[in-house]
């Protein structure tokens, strides 16, 4: 149960604060405030509700209480429901600075890795719900198309239907004169053998019309207690980033080895080394779970309403745990040296399409995108580098199962893993 004492000082709290925030924009590899400053990100991924923590005001203002203190200035949702009313939650977290990263995808219209990949009609229009009931508002940071749709060394394959949904939902946005150009990204899972030709598909070419305006990637490589930044391999990605044409930063990070965590990465994310290259970070996660990322915790759950056999509960008066404590400590003493946009100029010009290499990256630079209600081809599903031509089906995909990925529910991937192995089995006989 919520505490009525917390909610009181919670509802003082944002009846005094209002930071009527302007929306971020991007130039070249960097983000910047209205006012001209370098936005860099501290973010926590909120992931309270996995089907959507953003419709509960007063679980809303509990949190953003205990986030304000912790120092954060985003969160990452990555599912919220297209039908709902946004206006309470967004409002609070703007008013303590907060900008929000929604994943457009939703438990059914994931573009996947197998099945084999598709992008149609269906998930398109899902997209586009989600982006219409969010777009108004100017906490609204920017969109992803997908997280971790490419989850295997071979799955390269998918790659070109990420960049069709970037393009089609840009042209949406064109279409119908948006009053402002939304970013559009993409968060990736750390693949080592795909580093970093997805990243640099994904924003190859001086169209921007089907590149992505930021890049995301979900890395967990700072961990231990001697970790460094050479030791880590944070070193390696710093140098694979370095003339990015567009902002990368680390959609999700944050290794719970050893516990609690000492966040140590976040002195080289913000500091001399990565601070002219990287836009900042998202914390994995918001609450305690059973892998024991949390921050916080609600407490115990009830097993009459918990959701997939959690043992946590997903709401109530957040304590603060170890980690919480820990990474305030860590924010407060970062302070990254940005530039300010008009002293800016940028430098980094297109990048080249990654040449297609057998095993490795089997995407060809010189193919067209796939079209709307297009299926990857049975041969392409197998690793195999071929020249795509139009299936088109207009059918819903299911979500796959990937245990570190923060934006698929358990009890979700449970019901629709049956169905992923039909659809599977079908292609084969295909």
């Amino acid at each position: 149960m919520k505490a009525a004492s917390s909610f009181i000082a919670a509802a003082g709290l944002f009846a005094t604060a209002s930071l009527a925030l302007e929306p971020i924009t991007i130039k070249g590899s960097k983000f910047f405030h209205a006012d001209g400053t370098q936005y860099f990100m501290k973010g926590i991924a909120y992931q309270r509700s996995p089907f959507d923590p953003l419709l509960d005001k007063e679980q809303c203002q509990l949190d953003a209480r205990l986030m304000k203190e912790l120092g954060a200035n985003a969160i990452r949702v990555y599912h919220v429901d297209p039908d709902g009313n946004h206006d309470d939650c967004m409002k609070i977290y703007e008013d303590i600075g907060v900008y929000a990263f929604i994943d457009l995808d939703t438990f059914h219209t994931y573009i996947e890795q197998d099945g084999p990949p598709h992008w149609n009609d269906t998930q398109l229009t899902e997209y586009i719900k989600v982006l219409d009931n969010l777009a108004g508002y100017a906490n609204l940071g920017g969109v992803f198309v997908g997280n971790e749709i490419i989850t295997t060394s071979n799955g390269s394959f998918a790659a070109p239907y990420i960049k069709s949904a970037v393009r089609d939902i840009k042209t949406y946005m064109d279409q119908k004169n948006f009053s402002r150009k939304i970013p559009v990204g993409y968060s990736a899972a750390d693949i080592a053998e795909l580093r970093p030709n997805l990243q640099n598909y994904l924003a190859c070419g001086d169209d921007s019309s089907v590149n992505v305006d930021f890049f995301g990637l979900n890395a967990y490589e700072w961990c231990g207690n001697e970790t460094s930044y050479h030791i880590s391999g944070y070193d390696m990605l710093n140098k694979n980033a370095t003339d990015y044409p567009v902002p990368i930063f680390f959609s999700e990070t944050g290794c719970n080895v050893p516990t609690p965590r000492d966040f140590k990465d976040q002195f080289a994310i913000f500091g001399p080394e990565m601070q002219d290259v990287w836009s900042g970070a998202i914390i994995y996660e918001w609450i305690q779970e059973d892998n024991n990322y949390g921050l916080v915790d609600y407490g115990p759950a009830d097993p009459k309403t918990a959701i997939g056999g959690d043992t946590w509960a997903r709401g109530g008066t957040p304590t603060r745990l170890p980690d919480f404590t820990v990474l305030r400590s860590v924010w407060a003493s970062v302070s990254p040296s940005g530039v300010a946009k008009d002293k800016y100029t940028k430098t980094n010009g297109p990048i080249s399409c990654p040449a297609s290499t057998s095993g490795i990256w089997n995407v060809d630079p010189t193919s067209p995108l796939p079209s709307l209600g297009q299926t990857a081809l049975a041969a392409e599903a197998s690793g195999e580098s071929v020249d795509r031509a139009s299936k088109t089906g207009d059918a819903p995909s299911e979500t796959s199962t990937n245990p570190n990925s923060a934006g698929k529910n358990k009890a979700m991937v449970q019901l629709s893993g049956g169905l992923v192995a039909i659809i599977i089995a079908l292609a084969a006989l295909l």
